[in-house]
């Protein structure tokens, strides 16, 4: 199974079919928000947004570790994590999509 973090303003994914919410607890605490799994093109997924739904996790207070260990306890075996953060290198533009 894939699982997808979100970053700062994908809290929902458009898309995804025959949804579940689950709520665990892990070792680490609570996930930064729900487990929603679901079918994305006829594919299993898990997705997590990592701020919360209402962004009220700063980066440096985001449970990593805990939505980490959630996803391992659903049978993740990849993670796929977005992010829009911004970039003090020019040649960069909005939209650029880069691979680290």
């Amino acid at each position: 199974m894939l699982g997808i973090i979100g970053g700062s303003g994908l809290y929902r994914m458009d898309g995804l079919k025959n949804l579940r919410e689950v709520s665990l607890s892990t070792p680490f605490g609570e996930p930064s928000s729900l487990v929603v799994l679901g079918e994305l093109s006829g594919k299993q997924v898990a997705f997590i947004s990592r701020h919360g739904l209402n962004h009220q996790y700063p980066p440096s207070l985001v449970p990593y570790r805990a939505n980490l260990w959630a996803f391992k306890e659903l049978g993740v075996k990849r993670v796929l994590a977005i992010s829009a953060v911004g970039a003090i290198n020019e040649r960069f533009k909005p939209g650029d999509f880069v691979v680290v």
